[in-house]
């Protein structure tokens, strides 16, 4: 004899607790519940009406949480934008205009600034991503994708040069200005290790004074990760309309005979017996600090950038087994919490800390609009069909390429959030960091010895 189960309607209502825990479990900012969100706006703005607003970690914390993840927000529910990379744009930029036309507090704005600049915040976050990706790639990832991903590199930045150059010339500018002002200032490498050694090598070179070389092209490096941005959301939406163009975050396409040419975390070596713990994520956040702490080293006594010298530590780290199944499972734990947690207050503290507004608005003329994306559109574009003859996956060679008109690290953080790839931030870093630093230093060696 069966007996069925009949299924009885409930009409027991929902408790308040169980209505509260629904709230904070379901209604969220960015990651904060909305509660949560709300008290901490209220303690912001008592804090700001008495005056003081702690720079400590611990109010900025809350501080850069609240204003970051309300930014963010705002770009994603953005209709047709916010799915080409607003919430990135809107996090980095509406901060800038909100401190020029004085609608952030004035104590926000100091403490930010004074955070930021103390505590070199963007550095940690950087290298938590980069080891954390490195530790999560396998082994033939490293070898084949870092010896890969140069030639799309080289390729690209060859065409968008000329295709800049073409561009430029036909709208009547000067060969000398549209190459050293517009095209080179946005295949830099960022603002530290481009915009300013070059205004540097412009002042001595070109006889000018270092602050206004600096103004010149400042806005053309903002300009340029400006439209990375919007492209590297671009091809996200196009790589989910055409799934077989991209990896998500693979950078090539894993095979029977060759299954590890995939850029997604991997499963460790040997069996872990847990879940990684608390000490193990947070042995995983020391092993990232302590390789910035080499790479600084290297470039105290070699010049070497130091999140390159870092990065290069870490691929020899993991080519050699270095360290152990549980620590790299520690390591992808650091890079998924930081990619979750602290994108977007990075992106708000940039925003406030270095982001001049003004000076992005007056790049916004009509020719520099032109040369700078058809520079930038013309080296992605180089990029996809480079690595798609190579056997790559063109989408994710493609957002690599962006990162080649990023605003140094800060920018790579935006285009690969904008990409939804931040697996994707050690060939970043190579594609910004290296291939900016050869870019200024040909560039400077040609200025001095050939044409002065």
């Amino acid at each position: 004899m069966m007996i069925k189960h009949i299924s009885v309607p409930t009409t027991e209502k929902k408790s308040l607790k169980e209505k509260w825990w629904h709230i904070l479990d379901t209604w969220k900012i960015g990651i904060i519940p909305l509660p949560l969100f709300i008290l901490c706006g209220v303690l912001i703005t008592i804090d700001c009406l008495a005056g003081q607003l702690a720079s400590d970690i611990v109010v900025m914390v809350a501080t850069l949480a609240f204003f970051g993840f309300a930014c963010g927000e705002f770009g994603k529910r953005l209709p047709i934008v916010g799915k080409i990379g607003a919430a990135a744009i809107c996090a980095t930029f509406i901060p800038s205009a909100l401190v020029y036309y004085g609608l952030l507090p004035d104590v926000v704005i100091q403490s930010t600034k004074t955070f930021y600049k103390s505590t070199n915040i963007l550095y940690l976050y950087i290298c938590c991503i980069i080891v954390g990706s490195i530790m999560s790639m396998n082994r033939t990832t490293l070898i084949q994708g870092f010896l890969r991903i140069f030639f799309p590199m080289l390729c690209g930045e060859i065409v968008g040069m000329l295709v800049g150059m073409g561009v430029g010339i036909a709208l009547g500018l000067e060969p000398f200005q549209i190459f050293f002002f517009i095209i080179l200032p946005i295949m830099a490498g960022g603002v530290g290790e481009g915009a300013i050694p070059l205004s540097i090598g412009y002042a001595t070179l070109l006889h000018m004074e270092q602050g206004v070389a600096l103004g010149r092209v400042l806005p053309m490096v903002m300009l340029g990760s400006l439209t990375a941005i919007v492209i590297s959301g671009c091809l996200n939406q196009l790589g989910k309309r055409y799934p077989h163009l991209t990896g998500e975050g693979q950078l090539m396409p894993a095979s029977s005979a060759n299954a590890g040419l995939s850029g997604k975390p991997e499963e460790p070596p040997q069996p872990v017996s847990a879940a990684p713990d608390v000490t193990t994520f947070a042995s995983g956040v020391l092993l990232a600090v302590l390789l910035y702490m080499v790479g600084m080293l290297g470039h105290k006594y070699i010049g070497l950038p130091a999140p390159v010298g870092m990065l290069f530590v870490a691929v020899f780290i993991k080519l050699v087994n270095g360290v152990s199944p549980r620590l790299l499972a520690g390591s992808q734990v650091v890079y998924k919490f930081f990619q979750t947690a602290v994108t977007y207050p990075i992106l708000f503290a940039v925003g406030v800390a270095i982001t001049p507004w003004q000076e992005l608005v007056n790049a916004f003329t009509l020719s520099n609009l032109l040369i700078i994306i058809s520079t930038v559109f013309s080296l992605v574009v180089t990029g996809f069909f480079v690595g798609k003859k190579l056997g790559m996956h063109p989408i994710d060679v493609a957002i690599i390429s962006c990162c080649q008109s990023g605003q140094g690290g800060t920018g790579d953080v935006a285009i690969l959030t904008a990409g939804n790839r931040m697996v994707l931030m050690p060939f970043a870093q190579i594609a910004t960091r290296i291939g900016g630093a050869i870019n200024v230093s040909v560039s400077l060696l040609i200025l001095g010895n050939f044409l002065i």
